[in-house]
């Protein structure tokens, strides 16, 4: 299975139902971030905190890795950012051009796997956001590698990924309010699942998703060279009706810096 080219078109089709990482920013959100008003998310709903960021981001090369929906790329091209926005999907791409071009922002967009940066010469951006979006490839540690790779030194990762703890329960069930544990950890929708249930998933078109273990998100950070400087966790809220959330964060960031 081509898990890119499978969750390509998954992604364009989280676009047309509306998923909440698709949605465009308003322009009322570009004219605050314009004035140095803004806030960003890396996780649902906790927002980055300003200090992660350089204190002038004019002139800085931002790479938003996997980041397409109109979202983090257009904030910080607001905020004074050369942006460069990646995303597996054209759907998702798409949403930066609309609010670039609705707002006179120069932003760049370049389709692409987030494990896959060969695009892009060493040491080109100061600064990586990477919000959720590595559980949609079943190897994180390129992605490691090749951010480490692009950054310049004294440049900086920001990361959002989801506590493996997710993947041990039944998802039907977790949907329904019920927590049962179900698989081992590392989990990988492919291998993990029956035939028949991955088939039924494949049908939906939802996107295929891989736990990674904090060895590898963490652990793997540092081993590519980064050094971790700043973490925080994150969850659902209530309203959300997320049963594990209510006990517990879960999701993570990280802040890892390029010295």
């Amino acid at each position: 299975m081509d898990i890119c080219a499978y969750n390509r078109q998954a992604w364009d089709r989280e676009v047309e139902l509306g998923n909440p990482w698709t949605v465009p920013v308003n322009p009322e959100e570009i004219v605050a971030a314009r004035q140095g008003q803004w806030t960003l998310l890396l996780t649902p709903t906790k927002p980055v905190p300003r200090e992660w960021f350089p204190s002038d981001l004019a002139g800085c090369d931002v790479l938003c890795l996997a980041s397409g929906g109109g979202q983090q790329g257009p904030l910080l091209a607001a905020a004074g950012a050369r942006v460069t926005v990646l995303d597996n999907a054209p759907r998702q791409l798409a949403q930066d051009r609309l609010v670039a071009e609705r707002e006179g922002l120069a932003i760049e967009t370049v389709e692409g796997d987030m494990a896959d940066l060969s695009m892009f010469p060493d040491s080109s951006f100061d600064l990586i956001v990477h919000p959720v979006a590595n559980c949609f490839v079943p190897d994180v540690r390129p992605v490691w590698s090749e951010a480490f790779r692009v950054l310049r030194t004294g440049g900086a990762i920001l990361t959002g990924f989801v506590n493996p703890i997710n993947y041990i329960f039944d998802l039907d069930l977790a949907e329904r309010g019920t927590l049962m544990v179900r698989f081992p950890l590392p989990y990988a929708d492919t291998s993990s699942l029956p035939a028949e249930e991955l088939q039924q998933r494949l049908d939906t078109g939802e996107p295929v998703e891989f736990s990674h273990t904090l060895e590898e998100q963490i652990g793997g950070q540092l081993e590519a060279g980064l050094l971790l400087a700043g973490f925080y966790e994150d969850r659902y809220p209530d309203a959300e009706g997320d049963r594990l959330s209510y006990y517990m964060a879960t999701f993570m960031a990280t802040r890892a810096i390029k010295l």
